[in-house]
């Protein structure tokens, strides 16, 4: 029997840092790094979470966790905390201190001491990275939040059948929630900006094809998907992932998860892209990022019935 485990550390550190390229004029790197360009640079209250994965000893341990603690200590902590992170380390010198690259160099300074499986640094709850050991192929998490209505039923069914499906959920004029999304993508660290992605160009396409459509709308009536699809958690995760898939291949990364927090309680995850072929978008599988066969996703066809019905749905709470 496998005796395989994988164990988390956290850490907390605070840092400033800058986006600046000295080969850039003043205006270019305003242009381009908008706010974060600004002089003297800007802070963070990072959190740093380092998985490790081994087996498990004789004493019920992967490691000693009060050694981990010292390594990511002396060789991380101590080094960044209250640091102008541009000129701490020499690898800043050359790469740009983002979030998804001083995950990639944390790992590079942890490895030789620890069966590192994963790092992920928070730069805030709204935006993390996390860094696998994969050549330069880092994670990139936006979290954002949208509030919407919704019905499930099926427009065949009586109201008694579908109470019996979706229990309260089925109720005629509906009920509300406020939903947290967060969208994650996957790709390579540039090896002069340190960005796997231009950050504000992602968090615009987050919000123009997912936010502002789902907003305080009634999904059943407002967003014509929905007249055809119930609108499950899981659907909507599904429809998201549909809505992102080539516009996030335009910006040069591939959509990685999608999850969906209906409430405290209930949340669904969607994992890679959607079928290129289901989104009319053959010639994007051959070309990175997709510039030929775009079509708004909103436009396709749903996706195909034939998923079974749940006995019970276990309501929103």
């Amino acid at each position: 029997m496998s005796r395989t485990c994988t164990i988390y550390r956290r850490a907390h550190f605070a840092a400033s840092h800058r986006y600046w390229l000295p080969e850039l004029s003043e205006a270019e790197n305003l242009a381009r790094f908008g706010s974060h360009a600004r002089f003297p640079g800007h802070g963070h209250n990072y959190v740093l979470e380092v998985g490790l994965t081994g087996e498990v000893d004789e004493y019920g341990m992967v490691l000693n966790l009060s050694q981990v603690k010292q390594v990511i200590r002396e060789r991380v902590i101590q080094e960044l905390n209250f640091a102008y992170l541009n000129q701490v380390w020499p690898e800043f010198a050359q790469t740009l201190p983002t979030t998804e690259f001083i995950a990639y160099t944390i790992w590079q300074r942890l490895a030789d001491a620890l069966p590192l499986s994963s790092v992920r640094l928070y730069e805030d709850p709204q935006l993390w990275a996390e860094y696998r050991g994969e050549a330069m192929q880092a994670y990139l998490t936006v979290a954002t939040h949208f509030s919407a209505a919704h019905r499930l039923a099926l427009d065949h069914l009586s109201l008694e059948e579908n109470t019996a499906i979706y229990g309260l959920c089925a109720r005629p004029h509906g009920h509300g929630h406020n939903y947290g999304l967060e969208i994650t993508v996957k790709g390579s660290i540039d090896p002069r900006t340190g960005m796997i992605v231009d950050l504000a160009a992602l968090q615009r396409v987050i919000e123009e094809q997912v936010v502002k459509p789902l907003d305080h709308t009634f999904l059943n009536k407002d967003v014509p998907y929905f007249a055809q699809v119930v609108p499950t958690a899981e659907n909507i995760a599904l429809y998201v992932q549909r809505l992102l898939t080539l516009p996030l291949r335009e910006l040069g990364v591939q959509l990685h998860r999608v999850r969906l927090q209906e409430s405290p309680n209930n949340s669904s995850e969607v994992y890679g892209e959607f079928p290129l072929e289901e989104l009319g978008a053959a010639t994007a599988a051959t070309t990175y990022p997709a510039s030929e066969g775009k079509r708004d996703p909103s436009e396709v066809e749903p996706l195909a019935a034939g998923r079974a019905e749940p006995a019970a749905y276990a309501g929103s709470g």
